[in-house]
């Protein structure tokens, strides 16, 4: 079975986490954390950054390590590695790749279809019992 190794971004801001609905591909519709593929020779730290540039324009800190997400795709293995960040600056998110996004707080994180292994990332922030995911 192929396997996929990337890095998530759970965005924190006043108490809300990003997430981006895909626009493309199987799982299109299907919400999920920002982030992609870790490239030969980059750090899960640099190819977060990279990433969330690429996909969204903007800079980010990242604060700390999450959890790391194993996932069976049907067609695939899944290697997530998800880190709790916030915005560098005050610039929103602008959507490069994504259909849409919404900001979503405790109350309304089921409002969305979440990816499978997406789904492993919020038990991790209720486990971490983050009320409302400050970081």
């Amino acid at each position: 079975m192929k396997h996929i190794n990337v890095v998530c971004a759970v965005i924190v801001n006043k108490g809300r986490i990003f997430a981006c609905q895909r626009g493309y591909g199987e799982w299109k519709d299907w919400w999920e954390f920002p982030g992609g593929k870790i490239e030969s020779g980059e750090s899960p730290e640099e190819a977060l950054q990279r990433e969330i540039r690429e996909e969204l324009a903007i800079d980010i800190s990242i604060d700390s390590h999450l959890t790391t997400v194993d996932y069976d795709y049907p067609d695939f293995h899944l290697t997530m590695h998800c880190y709790l960040c916030h915005l560098k600056d005050d610039i929103q998110p602008h959507l490069l790749e994504h259909e849409a996004a919404r900001w979503l707080g405790k109350e309304n994180l089921e409002d969305v279809k979440w990816l499978p292994a997406d789904v492993e990332v919020i038990k991790a922030l209720n486990r971490k019992n983050r009320s409302n995911y400050s970081v």
